[in-house]
């Protein structure tokens, strides 16, 4: 994720320039992206033996304490295991081959250096977010998606209808927000810690299955996923988002944003797997969006808001498997989803 950053910064620098030096934004905005999907390939073949002999060996690495505060102790840290490398590959991999096609995509655009530099700086925040080692780490990735998506989405902002779709994106995205900062203050008050390994770790010990604090931290915690991942009723900024450049709208349907909700069921899916309620919850509400959603697109006749509700839809069925409890199922369509849309 340092690439990224990397390229956000020295891009950033660069969009502050009169003149734009195009080759050299190219050659970093791709290129950090291209770098970092090289890193992961190897990062996954170097593992890959390891996790065969132990589905549950996790990489922890800590850089420093960030919030010692009393009994609170967050760490700014990262984690990763099969899950976060599957979300890593899919992020750099699918965001790389967006990124080379901007390069032709927006050549003739005014602020190119300005493009790539978020463009980076989404894809910084989103690999944040799935390699996070606690819930305030990925709360972090989560609001700088949410915020990346407001500037990719209203890029030409000069138009009306673009700068209105990106704040609808960004308006709707916080309610969800609400819900996830709900749930991290229920999981501190239920748990101590907002460590995934702690917190994952003690729930089947310390919580009865079906109980009323694990069902409210798991509908608080979709509710931030249904915003993120435009399941109803949160799902209308989605349509919009086709408001910025199409190389945004793939990042956003393919890698990044609305894939964040579907990791974040998996990746809380012991706590999901103690509330029945909310499994339900999950699998009802994605198989209706996935029904609606492809109702609607049915009716339309831009090809841009086909894709949009086409996005709605599959991101039900996504939300259908993990919310039965059928996680690997979910994510091998949330990856098949991303290459092919």
């Amino acid at each position: 994720m340092g690439l990224p950053l990397l390229g956000f910064l020295l891009n950033g620098a660069i969009s502050l320039r009169r003149s734009t030096a195009r080759t050299m934004v190219s050659a970093i905005g791709a290129g950090v992206l291209l770098a970092s999907f090289a890193l992961a390939l190897y990062a996954f073949l170097t593992l890959r033996g390891v996790w065969h002999e132990n589905p549950e060996s996790v990489v922890l690495v800590t850089l420093w304490s960030w919030l010692p505060v009393g009994n609170l102790q967050v760490d700014f840290g990262f984690m990763l295991d099969q899950l976060s490398m599957v979300m890593v590959l899919v992020v750099t991999g699918v965001g790389s081959l967006i990124h080379l096609f901007s390069i032709g995509y927006m050549k003739a655009d005014a602020g190119y250096a300005r493009y790539f530099a978020y463009l980076n700086l989404f894809v910084a925040f989103m690999l944040v977010l799935v390699l996070g080692a606690n819930f305030p780490m990925m709360f972090i990735g989560w609001e700088g998606v949410g915020l990346c998506s407001y500037l990719l989405i209203g890029f030409w902002f000069t138009e009306k209808a673009n700068a209105d779709a990106g704040k609808k994106a960004f308006i709707v995205n916080r309610i969800g927000d609400f819900g996830f900062l709900i749930a991290l203050f229920l999981i501190w008050r239920a748990f101590g810690s907002f460590d995934f390994l702690k917190v994952l770790g003690m729930a089947p010990g310390h919580m009865p299955v079906g109980g009323g604090v694990v069902t409210a931290i798991t509908l608080f915690l979709f509710l931030g996923c249904a915003g993120k991942s435009a399941q109803i009723p949160l799902y209308t900024w989605l349509p919009d988002a086709m408001a910025g450049p199409t190389p945004v709208s793939a990042l956003i349907h393919a890698a990044t944003m609305v894939t964040a909700g579907v990791y974040l069921v998996a990746r809380t899916n012991v706590l999901f797997a103690m509330a029945p309620v909310s499994q339900a919850v999950v699998a009802g509400v994605g198989a209706l969006t996935a029904l609606f959603a492809a109702t609607i697109g049915l009716r339309q006749y831009d090809i841009k808001k086909v894709l949009a509700y086409s996005t709605v839809s599959e991101l039900g069925y996504m939300f259908l498997g993990v919310g039965t409890g059928a996680i690997t199922a979910g994510i091998f369509h949330l990856v098949t989803h991303a290459f092919f849309k």
